[in-house]
């Protein structure tokens, strides 16, 4: 048994060094010193792989056996490293293209169920009103734990029509809460505009993908048609982030040419980078530079960006940027703080792994990583929970600078700004439809532009006494 075990040992140290060799990482390759491999851990590796594949109820393959453990490296990571076979690459791929089939739904892992990052606007999950930080804790009639994030969202995916019933776990809500969904075409639009009174544009940011920035292009344009404009509120409420050069163009629209708009840093060379306002940092695959388009009066048009715990990622790093060279006021609640860079690494097979490899850092040099961005001007979102997940929730959360500079001093990191007092008695609200009248959050930005005193909450209903008659 001995000898059969060191056989398949020496057999997986060969390939885990094979598997180092093929991925090719500069990184790596770059270094003067090599760290020697860590025998002993390997070691008992092997051990295990060795009694699983003796001991274990049923036979299990050596790919899947392998996968996992892949998969249980990048996870125990922090929650954003992923590894993805083929089925999640090619899905990553369509989704930055903003056309996918299913539920629509930004999702992630925590405690072994699937998280609900954000609705996608205009989808089954979003008119549904199901909402961020649900967990997802059954499809249908089988349970999420112990699936990988990959094997839930091919369980969530399917046919156009057909149904799926999602049993979600909710804060601030003693019983699971049941959801009946119609799987459809998924067709995100990321941009959305309209004038919101003669002089004040309305322009939503919803995801950041590959056509973002010609669509804003398009639709900044269609607003000064309408003409002039006095005031702009760019919206990235809800808005999970997505591709960093979009990011970096939708900051380039309204800043000075060659502003710095992120920096990030890692450890290997590559990840130690500036993202200025050019077309060199924002452009991929040779493609024209759309921005160029541009009505002019855009660099300088009054501007309100609203943000709120959904904003995450690039809507980040936008609002920081803005926010930093005082071209823009934030308005909001405090930002979700994922403030972590994840490059996809292709393997072979056509898998991939997601792997964070940089924090980014806002032009002053702030940390965003578990902490956020905090408003110029606090507005709370009417029925907006304090108790709302944030990346500092998460278990295994890489650490942000707040973080890492209390633990050095021994005393307790800042907490995110609150956004007043909970009240779990109260029904939930609503769903408000962004952009429409009755939102609170725009108004007050309108208000902020026109000079108009602001409130920080929607004021309190009266209700009238009833009086009897005598």
């Amino acid at each position: 048994m001995r000898i059969k075990l060191r056989n398949i040992g020496l057999v997986l140290v060969g390939a885990l060094a094979g598997v180092l060799v093929s991925l090719n990482f500069q990184a790596i390759a770059d270094r003067a010193e090599r760290e020697p491999l860590p025998v002993e851990e390997l070691r008992a590796f092997t051990e295990v792989f060795g009694a699983i594949k003796q001991n274990y109820v049923e036979d299990v393959g050596d790919k899947r056996l392998i996968t996992e453990a892949i998969n249980g490296m990048l996870t125990g990571l922090d929650p954003h490293s992923a590894y993805l076979d083929a089925d999640a690459f090619k899905e990553l791929q369509v989704g930055t293209q903003g056309q996918f089939g299913g539920l629509g739904i930004e999702v992630g892992m925590e405690d072994g169920f699937v998280k609900v990052v954000s609705p996608i606007e205009d989808t089954p999950a979003f008119r549904a009103g199901i909402k961020p930080g649900d967990l997802i804790v059954k499809i249908d009639e089988t349970p999420v734990k112990g699936m990988t994030l990959s094997d839930a969202v091919k369980r969530m995916r399917g046919k156009p029509g057909t149904q799926i019933k999602l049993t979600i776990s909710r804060r601030g809500q003693t019983r699971p809460v049941l959801v009946t969904l119609t799987r459809a075409i998924i067709r995100v639009r990321s941009v959305k505009s309209k004038v919101i009174e003669p002089g004040y544009g309305w322009i939503r940011v919803s995801q950041f993908q590959e056509s973002t920035p010609e669509y804003l292009v398009r639709h900044l344009s269609a607003l000064y048609k309408q003409g002039k404009l006095k005031g702009l509120v760019l919206d990235l409420r809800n808005d999970p982030g997505g591709l960093l050069h979009g990011a970096v163009a939708i900051s380039a629209a309204f800043l000075p040419a060659d502003a710095l708009v992120v920096s990030t840093d890692g450890r290997a060379s590559d990840s130690k980078r500036k993202y200025f306002a050019s077309a060199d940092d924002y452009l991929r695959g040779g493609r024209d530079d759309v921005l160029k388009n541009l009505p002019p009066e855009i660099k300088s048009v009054p501007m309100v960006v609203l943000v709120n715990g959904g904003s995450a990622s690039a809507s980040e790093i936008v609002a920081g940027a803005l926010q930093d060279h005082k071209r823009a006021t934030v308005m909001g609640t405090q930002t979700f703080g994922k403030g972590s860079v994840q490059t996809i690494m292709p393997l072979g097979n056509n898998t991939a792994i997601k792997l964070t490899t940089a924090r980014y850092f806002t032009p002053s040099g702030r940390s965003i990583q578990a902490k956020g961005i905090t408003p110029d001007v606090i507005v709370k979102e009417p029925g907006e929970p304090t108790d709302r997940i944030r990346e500092a929730d998460l278990e295994r959360h890489l650490e942000g600078a707040d973080e890492r500079k209390a633990q050095d001093s021994g005393a307790k990191a800042p907490a995110p700004a609150e956004n007043g007092a909970a009240n779990e008695a109260a029904p939930p609200p609503k769903p408000i439809e962004l952009g429409s009248k009755d939102d609170f959050q725009l108004q007050q930005a309108l208000s902020y532009l026109k000079g108009l005193p602001v409130l920080a909450a929607p004021k309190p209903k009266t209700v009238a006494q009833n009086k009897s008659a005598h």
